[in-house]
């Protein structure tokens, strides 16, 4: 029981550490976050669709 009420001090002091980001930062990385996604999205479902007209000619 000793041990879990360190572990617990211990995670309340290091949480006390954490810089937390401000709104305007969790915006901007938030919004570059979607952006990438996005870009990603589109180059494979391009190249899902370059890999599938490929394959129908293979195969039809």
């Amino acid at each position: 029981m000793n041990k879990m009420v360190t572990f617990v001090s211990e995670v309340k002091a290091e949480i006390k550490k954490i810089t937390w980001p401000t709104k305007d930062e969790l915006i901007g990385t938030t919004i570059i976050v979607c952006i990438i996604v996005l870009v990603f999205a589109l180059i494979l479902g391009f190249m899902d669709a370059m890999f599938s007209a490929l394959l129908k000619r293979l195969v039809g």
